[in-house]
């Protein structure tokens, strides 16, 4: 039988995924949840971290604060987005464990593997080659989280693990216009090209590269199926969240399109980068522990663009 009045810790709850993660906690009945906004508690801050950590001392923590952006946002501020990434998690973990946390979940991102890996992607390939370079800062960040809570466990005997969503969208996204990611960038561009009455809308790259999205309250589920039922011996190093299945950036970007309702022409800029060419992620590992996505992409894109209407749209 669960606590449902375990004191659990969410950092990062109004991103696009501490939001989701959040929401799925309260549907699930628990009430003792504990947040702070950024202005209330810099987690870049070793001491008010540690002084926050000592005065509530949660029982339960999701690590999903974090620096984030696209391929712009990644390659203009590698060190903004490496360091600062590096100090919220080491900060949180260290403190976690100072404090007692009797279960941490890190999050962290499907650009830690290689740039050019066998597909789809197995917990296995992390480290097997070279980095991608438009986020290599963020991805070795995310690498040495993962590092952390391992060994954590393998020198202290925690219960600390890690999760590696694929891409992400969903309810509360960030739509900004240099730093979003690919599904938030489209969904503003493709927006304000309708408004404007615009007849064309250039997207970054060739349009080849293939990637695999999930809707963010699906990854909450697997979040809290995690926390509630596993360990991080049943998780090993970390373990894959995804669909299961990608697309071409042409393929989602005709989605957009369609979802928004522009009319005009999708044009794309070759001369901007693509990114990795695959990363699709092998799910087999979190599928036989239980779980396993449920919304179609266009579904999910049909609840972000309202929510993107309801937030943005005048």
């Amino acid at each position: 039988m669960i606590d449902k009045d375990v004191k659990i810790y969410i950092a990062g709850h109004r991103g696009l995924v501490g939001s989701a993660i959040k929401r799925e906690f309260e549907k699930k009945g628990y009430k003792n949840i504990i947040f702070k906004t950024h202005s209330e508690l810099d987690l870049t801050n070793s001491q008010a971290v540690t002084e926050f950590f000592e005065k509530e001392k949660p029982e339960w923590v999701v690590q999903a604060a974090a620096k984030v952006g696209g391929i712009q946002g990644n390659s203009l501020y590698p060190v903004e987005f490496m360091l600062e990434n590096l100090k919220i998690q080491n900060n949180v973990i260290e403190n976690s464990y100072k404090t007692g946390v009797k279960k941490l979940l890190f999050l962290g991102s499907s650009c830690i593997y290689p740039r050019i890996t066998p597909q789809p992607m197995k917990e296995e390939y992390l480290l097997s080659d070279y980095l991608e370079k438009t986020n290599e800062g963020y991805a070795l960040a995310k690498i040495c989280g993962i590092k952390l809570c391992n060994y954590y466990n393998r020198e202290y005997g925690t219960n600390y693990m890690s999760v590696m969503p694929c891409n992400l969208y969903g309810i509360g996204d960030n739509y900004h216009q240099q730093n979003a990611h690919v599904i938030p960038m489209l969904i503003r561009r493709f927006h304000e090209a309708k408004e404007q009455g615009l007849k064309e809308v250039t997207v970054w790259g060739t349009g080849t590269p293939r990637r695999e999205f999930l809707f963010a309250d699906d990854l909450a589920e697997a979040v809290v199926f995690l926390m509630e039922n596993k360990d991080a011996k049943d998780v090993g190093e970390f373990i894959n969240i995804g669909s299961g299945t990608d697309m071409t950036i042409d393929e989602i970007a005709q989605l957009i399109k369609e979802t928004v309702g522009f009319k005009g022409e999708l044009v794309y800029d070759k001369t901007k980068p693509d990114g990795t060419p695959l990363k699709l992620m092998d799910v087999s590992k979190i599928n036989v522990l239980g779980w396993q996505a449920k919304t179609k992409l266009k579904d999910g894109l049909k609840i972000a663009y309202q929510d993107f209407l309801k937030r943005f749209s005048s």
